[in-house]
């Protein structure tokens, strides 16, 4: 047996020869490098999301406000179509209750998350006060659940109007509690924006007395939930998993409390048949969906910008109805889209245009200074460089 190991090994060394081992040594060599760099990158990796610095740099590194805003802006139509067949050709008339399942979804879905070490850790509790996270629970439930209400007791085109008030409060807002002003420039894009929604979608304003309520008490929590969404993930390095897991509990505990108030009676008697519950699952998915990619995209741009990428998609649906199945809106909502359009393409350039000089500002730039006379003392002072870094 060992004379026969030898003499194979002898017979394949003088089949390849010196060349031959020297090649076979280079190559398990070379998968053995690779294999401990892809173990070094995983490891690093994992230890980078055990933090909560870590784990935002990679929220911001894989998913830029252009990712965020297109992942959201394609999950929001899939939804308001899925909606659209859940409330209509489904029946489902209880908005609360749906809003509540697409959190319990969400939340399920985090545990799962949480189970396999996939949830990115959250920050120190003494970095953000529970006040912060509690207040912002409770605003997802009545910003979300009434926002489902009025679209069932309103036109789409009166919803639209009173999203229309959310940039102004959203502004306000912003400059009351962090002192934040915008250019004039951007206001002028923003009405701009705002008097082209209100044109395209006139044509559509049908609404109740309760409804004008509903579609009023809306407003300042909508403003008041992106604000805060925006803030906390920018300043206190929360990424969008880790704010969702803290606060869906908390939301879903107000929803269960608003129920009574907004939803009619018989959800329990409603048809609970294969296919109803695969649309409303459905529904619940995209929702968790929609609550995760506007929480990215809150966290990359900022809470008006938020609201303008939700107009954009009412405009854009208009106006895709339009070239793309025969839809005939009409000449005036027509032209109020298209100038909608070109108010945020304006917005759109000015946040660029920021972006790029704020970019720009944060690289040191290096200005030689002229030598000094001689000190005092005879000694001669070196050449010094002055670097400026404006903020």
């Amino acid at each position: 047996m060992q004379i026969s190991s030898v003499g194979g090994m002898g017979l394949l060394d003088s089949l390849l020869g010196a060349d031959g081992r020297k090649s076979f040594k280079r190559k398990d060599s070379d998968a053995g490098e690779a294999g401990k760099a892809l173990e070094e990158l995983r490891g690093s990796l994992y230890n980078e999301l055990r933090t909560s610095e870590g784990a935002k740099r990679q929220q911001q590194r894989f998913c830029g406000p252009v990712v965020a805003m297109t992942f959201n802006f394609f999950v929001a139509v899939g939804i308001i179509l899925t909606n659209k067949l859940v409330m209509g050709r489904v029946g489902f008339n209880f908005p609360i209750f749906l809003t509540l399942l697409h959190y319990a979804v969400s939340w399920l879905l985090l545990a799962i998350f949480k189970t396999l070490s996939w949830l990115p850790v959250s920050p120190p509790a003494k970095t953000t006060p529970s006040s912060s996270i509690f207040l912002l629970g409770a605003i997802m439930a009545f910003a979300s659940g009434l926002a489902n209400t009025s679209l069932k007791y309103n036109s789409v085109g009166f919803y639209q109007m009173a999203k229309i008030a959310v940039t102004p409060t959203i502004v306000l807002a912003e400059f009351v509690l962090f002192r934040k002003t915008i250019s004039f420039k951007k206001v002028l894009a923003l009405g701009a924006v705002s008097a082209g929604v209100a044109v395209a979608t006139v044509t559509d304003l049908q609404f109740n007395a309760f409804g004008a309520c509903i579609a009023l008490a809306w407003i300042v929590p909508s403003a008041i939930n992106k604000i805060l969404w925006s803030s906390l993930q920018q300043q206190a390095n929360w990424t969008a998993l880790a704010l969702m897991w803290k606060t869906t509990p908390i939301t879903i505990f107000f929803l269960l409390a608003l129920m009574p108030w907004l939803d009619p009676p018989g959800v329990l008697l409603f048809k609970w048949d294969i296919n109803n519950s695969c649309a409303i699952l459905s529904s619940a998915l995209l929702g968790f969906l929609l609550q995760w990619s506007g929480a990215l995209a809150l966290g990359a741009t900022s809470a008006t910008s938020h609201v303008v990428l939700g107009q954009f998609k009412t405009c854009v649906i208009l106006v895709g109805g339009y070239i793309l199945l025969d839809s005939d809106p009409g000449l005036v909502s027509l032209s109020g889209a298209v100038f909608a359009l070109a108010g945020m393409s304006v917005y759109t350039s000015l946040n660029l245009k920021e972006s790029k000089d704020g970019s720009n500002k944060q690289i040191p730039v290096q200005t030689p200074v002229s030598k000094t006379k001689t000190s005092e003392n005879g000694s001669e002072d070196s050449t010094a460089i002055k670097t400026t870094n404006d903020v």
